[in-house]
């Protein structure tokens, strides 16, 4: 046997070509549903990490902590999970992935692109209105908060912040598909929320509803222009974090599998 042949029938690329398998088997029919599945999915997202929102917020008016609000976030990532919603940014690794294995096509991805970002808008803007009347002592922080994104400002530093965003919940995505155990994808979950609203990373849903709240509190430095022209930024690097950093390499690794050149073995 070749020594390259060896290699690629290890246990750990035994794993990797296991993992892309059910990537491609969960992301055909992600890539295949009805607008009205699609779009209620979505609009479930926002609100999935609108919870999140609403306890990262409580939690930093009460504590000032960046850090632990950044671990109180992870209940919308674990929402998320648990619940089968739909955030934009994780559609960079699993229907990409689908695509180049030819289980559907760019167009059924630029659907699902575009209808997922705006339905995770909507359905995070309707909820942050409801946090926002609902705790108004939280009004000062929510402010401040998306004045941090928002105003921000357009640089290679805020850029960079944007790819790292996109890098990071990508590899949340991957992590969950390596491992069948529940418990290692909650886990993945959490590590993320608190790097990712731990250390300031931007992420265009996570830190548009951030903004929402302060909007919608009517006493932010900024208005929905500003924030249409920061989503653009948050977007863009977003979408070159997720497919750069993390899901080219992913696919390069795992291409025998998704070029149908090899399959996993069970011996």
């Amino acid at each position: 046997m070749d020594p390259d042949d060896q290699i690629m029938q290890g246990p750990g690329e035994r794993r990797v070509a296991e993992a892309a398998e059910r990537i491609v088997a969960e992301g055909r029919p992600r890539l295949h549903r009805t607008w009205t599945s699609l779009v209620a999915t979505s609009l479930l997202g926002g609100i999935d990490v609108g919870v999140g929102v609403m306890v990262l917020l409580f939690v930093r008016h009460e504590t000032g902590s960046e850090l632990l609000a950044g671990l109180a976030f992870s209940t919308g990532l674990i929402a998320l999970l648990l619940g089968h919603s739909e955030l934009f940014t994780e559609g960079f690794l699993v229907p990409v992935a689908t695509v180049v294995a030819g289980a559907a096509t760019w167009l059924d991805l630029l659907r699902m692109w575009g209808t997922v970002l705006v339905m995770n808008l909507i359905g995070g803007w309707a909820f942050m209105w409801l946090v926002v009347q609902a705790f108004p002592e939280l009004h000062g922080t929510a402010a401040a908060s998306g004045a941090q994104f928002v105003d921000g400002g357009y640089t290679l530093g805020t850029f960079c912040l944007a790819v790292l965003g996109g890098g990071v919940i990508t590899l949340m995505t991957r992590m969950h598909h390596g491992s069948e155990s529940m418990t290692a994808k909650i886990t993945a979950s959490v590590v993320t929320a608190f790097v990712l609203a731990g250390l300031g990373l931007w992420h265009s849903v996570l830190d548009s509803l951030i903004a929402f709240a302060g909007l919608h509190t009517a006493d932010a430095p900024y208005g929905y222009l500003d924030w249409l022209e920061w989503l653009a930024w948050a977007v863009l690097g977003n979408v070159v974090g997720g497919l750069l950093l993390t899901t080219s390499l992913r696919l390069i690794r795992s291409a025998p599998v998704l070029s149908g050149d090899t399959a996993p073995t069970n011996s």
